[in-house]
């Protein structure tokens, strides 16, 4: 009789809800699999590390020596330089319009020395002693050394002024390639801008500045091998040379975006090298997963 009430019925299967729910909400989701293959672990014991590349002997941020007018923009992103090449041109007229000035006042200095030697070169030249008195040929001799200084004077504001006008046409610190052109003619570029005009490199062999949590930091051991992977590229292992270790740890500035990752961590940095394979051509500013071979 008990069973042929709604009420019995209702119960049970508010229950049998409520025993779902509870499942379904205590239940662990199955975990997807990866969108791409993850990189196999290359030693027996190694650290993991992530790591940003970088141009060898690391990227040249080039500036100018002084606000000013750009000109000219001699290169284009790709282009490959030699040390000393001209990069960019700022405006130089109003050092020019010094130039002629200070020119012109070396011609004035130089007239001045030549009529001081003349007059000097005439009064030496009398034979009569009475006609010329010590003092006045001393004055004449002193005349020659005072316009002797001016010319020398007018001479080094010349080539000051050449020197600073050369100032102006920016040049490569060191051989390398183009990796960014952030200025253009006409623009008015800053002194410590925040992105440089320039940024130059070498990327024919390339770093890889990999960032160690300091909890491990005792345990990189110098001169070991590392093999890097590409962010996404699991099937192409790289094999990486050892070239030194930053012996200053730092707070962690590069970021692979990880939800558990923890933007107070102070790392090392140890710096990796290997060739620029051209099959499959590696950027500067790409990340990088490196395994870095450890001793147990």
């Amino acid at each position: 009789m008990l069973l042929k009430k709604p009420s019995v019925w209702a119960a049970a299967f508010g229950l049998l809800l409520i025993a779902v729910l509870v499942y379904r909400s205590t239940a662990k989701p199955q975990q997807p699999a990866p969108p791409l293959p993850l990189p196999q672990k290359t030693f027996a014991h190694g650290i993991g590390a992530s790591g940003i590349v970088e141009a060898r002997q690391k990227n040249t941020a080039v500036g100018v020596p002084a606000s000013g007018l750009v000109s000219k923009v001699w290169v284009n992103v790709w282009d490959r330089v030699e040390a000393g090449a001209a990069l960019i041109e700022l405006d130089d007229r109003e050092l020019r319009a010094q130039l002629l000035g200070a020119q012109a006042q070396e011609q004035l200095k130089r007239a001045q020395l030549d009529r001081a030697r003349d007059q000097y070169a005439r009064l030496r030249a009398v034979d009569d002693p009475r006609a010329i008195s010590a003092q006045d040929l001393k004055d004449r001799q002193l005349d020659v050394a005072v316009a002797e200084a001016d010319l020398a004077t007018a001479r080094a504001s010349v080539a000051g002024t050449e020197k600073l006008i050369d100032r102006l046409t920016v040049r490569a610190p060191v051989a390398g390639t183009i990796l960014q052109v952030n200025v253009r003619a006409g623009e008015y570029v800053n002194v410590g801008a925040t992105a440089a005009p320039i940024l130059l490199g070498n990327i024919d062999d390339v770093w890889v500045r990999a960032d160690i949590d300091e909890q491990l930091a005792p345990r990189v051991v110098p001169g070991k091998p590392a093999v890097g992977y590409l962010k996404g590229d699991a099937a192409h292992p790289i094999p990486m040379d050892f070239v030194r270790i930053e012996p200053y740890v730092i707070p962690k500035q590069s970021l692979t975006g990880a939800s558990t990752e923890r933007v107070d961590t102070r790392v090392l940095q140890v710096i990796y090298q290997f060739h620029n394979p051209s099959d499959r051509r590696i950027y500067a500013g790409q990340q990088m997963d490196l395994f870095i071979e450890n001793t147990p």
